[in-house]
């Protein structure tokens, strides 16, 4: 959909709700901030409409105008509450992912479920895979074949919609561990990289999951022997895997320079 940026938007502007949530919850662990940070999603898919349909300004130019400002409003937010807000820069964009292991379980009577933030994200990737699965058509006609989307009576505004509202969940849900960085990487890069090995959808949805969850293993492999952010070294192992399929898909027999270009574009 050539929409990577959009997940970059969405990221770094949840932090005003986030920390108006927090403002008016005065705790970490409310609806109010969630709720807070997808408004604030929701707003940065609309502005982002809003800015390109209405004046003459690109897409990627409406995508950065929106996200720097609603993060520079945030980071305000931040920086002027910083006695009432229990948020800081470094949390942005590192999360706390080093911490997700001891914090308070989820219980279910006597039962002992998991960290919040694992059971929370477990939830999120089964209704992510199950929509995925359910609306594949519609998702694929509305982003390679308008035309046929629209021959076969498919709404593409509504699946766009649908879309949009999907990535914000995951960004929000996802965004008190994770962090800013990671969150941007895990969108953008195992796709991009699947995408320089193969031009079958169904290969690239499957591959990028094997790409993430490889990147998080050898980055908190990483991150434990240097002593460094995790979520950083995740990104970087995620770079890196990037590289060595650039690599293989420049050298490997009958492909061209050029051919890499537009398979890393598309």
């Amino acid at each position: 959909r050539r929409m990577a940026l959009v997940g970059d938007a969405i990221s770094h502007s949840i932090l005003p709700g986030l920390a108006l949530g927090f403002l008016l919850s005065q705790s970490r662990d409310s609806w109010v901030m969630f709720t807070g940070a997808l408004a604030a999603a929701g707003l940065t898919v609309a502005l982002i409409e809003v800015i390109h349909q209405k004046t003459r300004v690109k897409q990627d130019a409406a995508i950065g105008i929106a996200f720097s400002t609603l993060f520079a409003i945030g980071v305000l937010m931040v920086s002027l509450f910083a006695d009432h807000v229990d948020l800081d820069q470094d949390c942005v964009l590192y999360g706390d992912l080093a911490h997700v292991g001891i914090a308070e379980p989820v219980k279910w009577g006597a039962l002992t479920l998991g960290p919040p933030a694992v059971i929370r994200m477990g939830i999120v990737a089964l209704v992510v895979a199950g929509l995925c699965s359910l609306f594949y058509k519609e998702l694929l006609a509305s982003s390679f074949d308008p035309g046929l989307c629209a021959s076969l009576g498919i709404k593409s505004r509504w699946v766009h919609h649908g879309l949009m509202c999907v990535l914000s969940i995951t960004i929000v849900s996802a965004f008190e561990a994770t962090g800013a960085i990671l969150v941007i990487a895990m969108l953008i890069v195992p796709g991009a990289t699947m995408l320089l090995i193969t031009d079958r959808l169904e290969r690239v949805l499957i591959g990028s999951v094997a790409h993430a969850a490889l990147s998080a293993l050898l980055g908190f492999h990483l991150a434990l022997a240097l002593e460094c952010s995790v979520a950083a070294a995740m990104v970087l192992a995620g770079g890196g895997l990037f590289a060595l399929a650039w690599l293989w898909s420049t050298l490997r027999p009958g492909t061209s320079v050029e051919a890499v270009a537009d398979s890393s574009e598309a």
